[in-house]
């Protein structure tokens, strides 16, 4: 017990100094290669943590090879440019001038709900405010605002504004979403109604926003 107590130990600081050598504090921040060798890593040292028969250089040399080739690999990334795209991709735009690009979207296997999710992260409630969007090579969301929408607040004026009211989707690529339509007060009819006064169908709708007030927005799908 005494003994897989202690190996235990030594692994556990083994596993922080390599993480620490990587030189991320927060998963959100690693790259493709740095997230593959930290679960590599932890998976080894599982292994002489609970077999006490197994000696301990049996995690400690895997462990230790990991963390050179990282360093090496992220030494190659600062070198070549062609070698940090093949390991870690490139940003990809998925907002471009206030357009969403459909296409990208797809290729990333990124819903509207996650896109959507990523935007309220970032304190942004209403799709029509942004200018640009990127997925970054670490999966996090980058967002530039439009102009009108980030610089002059109503408050700086001294201006009234009216409360202002959350804006769901209640499309999602040809589909309802029915737990959005009950937050906001919207039934499939009303929405079919509006559909048919803006001609257009369901099947051709990439994504509706809607609020409590009524104002709603429609995206079609490209080519639609």
């Amino acid at each position: 017990m005494i003994i897989s107590v202690i190996r235990t130990i030594i692994l556990y600081v083994l596993i922080l100094f390599a993480v620490r050598m990587m030189g991320k504090r927060q998963i959100s921040e690693m790259q493709t290669s740095e997230l593959v060798i930290t679960l590599l890593m932890s998976n080894i040292a599982t292994i002489p943590m609970q077999d006490t028969e197994q000696s301990m250089l049996s995690g400690i040399v895997p462990i230790m090879i990991l963390l050179v080739c990282e360093i090496l690999i992220s030494y190659l990334m600062l070198k070549r440019s062609g070698i940090r795209k093949l390991v870690c991709g490139k940003p990809v735009i998925v907002i471009n001038n206030g357009i969403i690009e459909q296409k990208a979207m797809k290729e990333l296997r990124l819903s509207t709900e996650d896109l959507f999710s990523q935007l309220r992260q970032k304190d942004i409630f209403d799709i029509a405010e942004v200018a640009y969007a990127v997925i970054e090579t670490n999966g996090t969301l980058s967002v530039l605002k439009k102009s009108q929408d980030d610089n002059i607040k109503a408050k700086d004026l001294k201006i009234k504004t009216q409360p202002s009211e959350l804006k769901v989707v209640v499309i999602s690529d040809g589909e309802f979403a029915d737990s959005s339509m009950r937050f906001c007060g919207l039934e499939k009819d009303k929405i079919k109604r509006i559909l048919k006064k803006e001609n257009t169908s369901l099947d051709e709708v990439f994504i509706m926003t809607a609020d409590s007030s009524g104002a709603y927005q429609i995206i079609k799908k490209e080519g639609k």
